[in-house]
């Protein structure tokens, strides 16, 4: 089981820390997603950690402002947002797979719930 935290409101220019922890698994194992998706749009990948050398991928929108990295001892992801801008509103949601980490949702089967994210002022 996946479940993101870290959501809310924030002012543009604000920062943000999301959190995707696992129960049931260990997550140095997977590959990790991060994706968004606001409404009237399709989910986008914002960026990914390969399970192999911890490499990332982040998506142009956000490559920056936002870093995405690992704690094993808390088997927890982290998606450290910066300088958000009100197009950074969305639903954020956290998948793993056991493959290679990719920026396409539909190769990750796994996914959490997801938290919502409002940049406003």
């Amino acid at each position: 089981q996946l479940v993101e935290s870290g959501g809310g409101l924030v002012q543009p220019g604000g920062s943000l820390r999301l959190s995707c922890a696992a129960s049931g698994f260990t997550l140095d194992r997977y590959a990790i997603g991060w994706f968004r998706q606001a409404p009237g749009k399709e989910r986008e990948g914002v960026s990914c950690i390969s399970s192999s050398d911890d490499s990332t991928t982040y998506a142009d929108s956000v490559k920056g402002r936002f870093t995405i990295s690992r704690d094993n001892a808390k088997n927890t992801v982290y998606l450290q947002m910066n300088s958000l801008k009100p197009e950074d509103t969305a639903v954020y949601y956290c998948a793993a797979d056991p493959g290679i980490a990719t920026m396409n949702p539909f190769l990750y089967a796994g996914w959490g719930q997801g938290t919502q994210v409002t940049v406003s002022s």
